[in-house]
């Protein structure tokens, strides 16, 4: 395992190469790592812990194995050069604030996997345009995608019984919802 805190601050860090060996990584393991581009986590990583990955403001993409199952809370809060995110069919829920403030983020799609995605989940991803939710989700969280200015088109699939408070708050652009 990568301890809570392993990494954390290491603003000089800027790629990551983790272990096949490696199963776990901890709290704010690489949290503030601020020129961190790259990495690559392993298949064998089940647990991705709160805050593992946040503020590292140069990580451009990221790719994560089907061995994990939720991504934690703030798990990749303000990664803000992150453009692209595959989000594999093994992840059941999306933490709260897990991309919140990703402001590079343009598409993402929720696989039929995922049956809740925590509040303020992807709230200010400024350039999120489009979002794909599969018809596994049933309920979408406080705050969701408040302040996504940049939001045109949304599919709301029927499987979803609950929408919490300000989901779509300030979503200035938002034309269709499906």
């Amino acid at each position: 395992s990568i301890g809570d805190g392993a990494f954390m601050n290491c603003t000089a860090l800027v790629n990551i190469i983790i272990p096949n060996s490696v199963t776990s990584i901890g709290m704010y393991a690489f949290g503030k790592c601020t020129a961190l581009k790259n990495i690559i986590i392993p298949k064998s990583v089940t647990t991705i812990g709160k805050d593992a990955f946040s503020n590292c403001t140069a990580l451009v993409n990221i790719t994560i194995p089907n061995s994990v199952t939720s991504i934690s809370d703030n798990a990749f809060f303000s990664c803000t050069a992150l453009t692209n995110i595959t989000i594999p069919n093994s992840v059941t829920s999306i933490g709260k604030s897990a991309f919140a403030y990703c402001t590079a983020l343009e598409n993402i799609t929720i696989p039929n996997s995922v049956t809740s995605i925590g509040d303020e989940a992807f709230k200010g991803c400024t350039a999120l345009v489009n979002i794909t939710i599969s018809n596994s989700v049933t309920s979408i969280g406080n705050s969701v995608f408040a302040g996504c200015t940049a939001l045109v088109n949304i599919t709301i699939p029927n499987s979803v019984t609950s929408i919490g408070q300000f989901a779509f708050n300030r979503c200035t652009a938002l034309v269709n919802i499906k």
